[in-house]
């Protein structure tokens, strides 16, 4: 995602979608991304541009990302063009077998046996990220996120942006969890994907942190306290510098001073693209109430701790909708005083609040998330009676079908 330096906070909207290929009938992964973007450059290609649209590699052969190659005005006008992203990839992937699969984890996928490297270019930096981190594991190899890109154009708005977000991103897997199943099974995350990336770089520890970012005031001040120790620490395990990049930080949501940008990435993919831009459509609704200090002041927001944010955050990535909020300092941060919610409520009364139930055109997403819950907890629906993976692979093609179609995923 490219963003020009200039462009001030929510001038401009940058979205990542990760999906996985799978076999059509199956829907076992399918190493075959080199493939796909083989056909569609017709040659040999990590990266197609299609207009406002690209497609690109991810460092696992099983994975594709799609992405606005530049900021867009409003959220509402990409929700067209990735679903017709998403049609076009499939279209090339049928002779192949083949399908894209949405939900941020693969329900069985072994990731120890069957991870595969992306083996073109920059090969030398997927070969070591591996052998520092080992992508043969969930939290590596099988996860599908949504990133939404925010820009900012000095220090200024770089610490309004980074405290807004800082504080929503503890709720955000309360409405945005889809990765209830791994290894066949439910294993007590709503959100999996985001328990599994936790702890996935856990052998330096300074790449993630509490995956909750500190608070940080300027660029100087985030590369001296983060930047500068995650360099430092993995220096020993990379002497080369080939992984001495601020996308190496693994934080919930990380500055692209490259392209003057906050990243956020505990959003996992859902079952179409209206879903994804729904969700972020919320979140920004937030973060820009949030960062215009409407509920709470800059001093406050930058004050809260980084261990009682990632406690909340833990709460939402095991019981998504259903965790209880119980922080009165943390919901005064969002301008509420009553002393505890469960999360969707919580989700309800800011929709309201930022006028986005208003919106004719998010309210109907919304209102299935809202009140049917989030992904993962319709998933879980779907399989109380019946959790086989026979089940599941039915479960499964029907969210295949969803993310074609663009319809929501509602279990009767």
């Amino acid at each position: 995602m490219t963003a020009a330096p200039a462009l001030h906070a929510f001038a401009g909207y940058g979205v990542e979608l990760e999906y996985m290929i799978v076999d059509r009938r199956t829907l076992a992964v399918a190493p075959i991304a080199d493939a796909l973007l083989r056909a569609a450059a017709g040659s040999d290609a990590s990266e197609v541009e299609r207009g406002r649209f690209g497609w690109s590699n991810e460092i696992v052969l099983h994975l594709v990302e799609l992405k606005n190659t530049r900021p867009q005005p409003s959220l509402e006008s990409l929700v067209a063009g990735f679903q017709a992203e998403i049609g076009a990839i499939n279209r090339l992937l049928q002779p192949m077998g083949a399908c894209l699969m949405p939900a941020g984890m693969h329900p069985w996928m072994n990731p120890a046996a069957e991870t595969r490297l992306w083996p073109h270019d920059q090969a030398s930096i997927y070969q070591a990220y591996d052998r520092i981190f080992d992508c043969r594991q969930h939290g590596q190899a099988n996860l599908q996120s949504v990133h939404l890109n925010l820009p900012f154009a000095n220090d200024a708005e770089f610490a309004r942006l980074h405290a807004a977000v800082r504080v929503l991103l503890p709720i955000l897997p309360a409405i945005a969890a889809s990765s209830p199943i791994a290894d066949g099974a439910p294993g007590g995350y709503l959100d999996t994907r985001m328990a599994c990336y936790c702890t996935a770089v856990r052998r330096v520890p300074s790449v993630i942190g509490q995956v909750i970012p500190d608070t940080a005031g300027s660029r100087a001040e985030y590369e001296t306290q983060v930047l500068a120790p995650m360099y430092r620490d993995i220096a020993p395990l990379d002497p080369e510098g080939v992984l001495r990049h601020e996308w190496l930080n693994a934080r919930g949501a990380i500055p692209r001073f490259d392209r003057s940008a906050l990243e956020i990435r505990v959003i996992d993919v859902q079952e179409c693209p209206r879903a994804d831009l729904a969700i972020a459509a919320a979140a920004t609704a937030v973060i820009r109430t949030l960062y215009d200090g409407r509920w709470s002041s800059l001093a406050l927001q930058q004050a809260v701790s980084t261990d009682s944010l990632a406690k909340i955050l833990h709460a939402c990535i095991r019981d998504a909708d259903q965790a209880v909020i119980d922080d009165a300092g943390y919901l005064r941060l969002l301008g509420l005083s009553d002393p505890s919610y469960r999360a969707g409520e919580l989700w309800r009364h800011l929709i309201i609040r930022t006028g986005l139930n208003r919106s004719t055109f998010w309210f109907e997403t919304l209102h299935v998330m809202l009140e049917h819950g989030p992904l993962a907890r319709r998933i879980l629906r779907a399989l109380a009676q019946d959790g086989s993976i026979a089940r599941q692979q039915q479960v499964y093609r029907t969210l295949c079908d969803c993310l074609e179609t663009g319809h929501m995923f509602v279990e009767a």
